[in-house]
């Protein structure tokens, strides 16, 4: 079994591209965590509202059970996770659970939303998002990939970090 692995930044930063991608390269499903979000926090987020902890509590929870309960070859999950302690309940719930974490200039992700069609988050959020975000330590054990370069790039070098899938 491949540990469960978050694709995880901001708003804009490609994590729904990059983690479709790693997880067909993989051959393990992938799971979009905007679509494990309640209705609420999803209202909230398209009327321009930041999402607090209290929000964010139940959508962690069924993001850590969809990484402890995905597939025995194991799943890719777009996350946010934007804080430590985010980090931290998804480890709770998958321990062997895995980061990969995108980051970018503001001024690259502002235009990348700006451009984005048919999606419930606001460009106005970003900032909001930017200012919550607290990067991995290294203590982590995640990897940092700046979106600046292609996805194809972004895609093997996960793979490289990420090494043979367990069996």
């Amino acid at each position: 079994m491949s540990a469960p692995i978050v694709v995880m930044g901001v708003s804009g930063s490609g994590k729904s591209t990059v983690g479709a991608e790693l997880a067909a390269a993989l051959r393990v499903p992938f799971v979009d965590g905007d679509a494990l979000h309640p209705p609420a926090n999803i209202a909230k987020m398209a009327a321009g509202i930041p999402l607090d902890d209290a929000d964010r509590a139940p959508w962690l929870t069924a993001v850590g059970t969809t990484l402890a309960h995905g597939e025995p070859a194991g799943v890719v999950v777009a996350c946010s996770a934007l804080r430590r302690t985010y980090r931290d309940r998804l480890r709770e719930l998958a321990p062997a659970v895995r980061f990969v974490y995108l980051f970018g200039e503001p001024a690259l992700l502002h235009a990348r939303i700006a451009t984005r069609r048919g999606h419930f988050m606001p460009p106005a959020l970003l900032d909001s998002q930017l200012a919550a975000l607290e990067p991995p330590r290294l203590d982590e054990g995640a990897i940092a990939l700046d979106v600046a370069y292609p996805v194809p790039g972004l895609v093997a070098e996960a793979l490289r970090w990420l090494g043979p899938p367990r069996t």
